[in-house]
C-alpha cells in the first residue's frame, strides 16, 4: 500500500475499523497477524488498548483459547455512501 493513500488511525479501535474496511479480516487473522499489519503502517498500539478494541468490535467474531484467539468479521464492511443508496 501506498504511504500517501494509507489510512492513518489513532486509537486501535480506529485501524481495527481500517482493517475490516480493507477486507483484512475476510479470513480469520491472529492477534500477532494484526500487530504486525499495525507495524507495516507504523502504528504501535500498547496490548491493553487492542485488547480492549479487539474485545468491543462487534464486527468481529472471536475463536479459539486464551492467548490464542482468532478474529473474523461476522459481515463485510459497506461503505456508507454504497449502503445509502440502496
Amino acid at each position: 500500500m501506498l504511504k500517501d493513500k494509507m489510512k492513518i488511525a489513532k486509537t486501535a479501535t480506529e485501524g481495527l475499523r481500517i482493517l475490516w474496511s480493507e477486507k483484512f479480516f475476510e479470513k480469520y487473522r491472529k492477534v500477532s497477524d494484526i500487530i504486525d499489519n499495525f507495524s507495516k503502517r507504523q502504528h504501535h498500539f500498547t496490548d491493553a488498548e487492542l485488547g480492549m478494541a479487539l474485545k468491543r468490535a462487534n464486527y468481529l467474531i472471536r475463536k479459539g483459547n486464551r492467548g490464542n484467539y482468532e478474529y473474523i468479521q461476522k459481515h463485510p464492511c459497506i461503505e456508507e455512501e454504497e449502503h445509502d443508496k440502496k
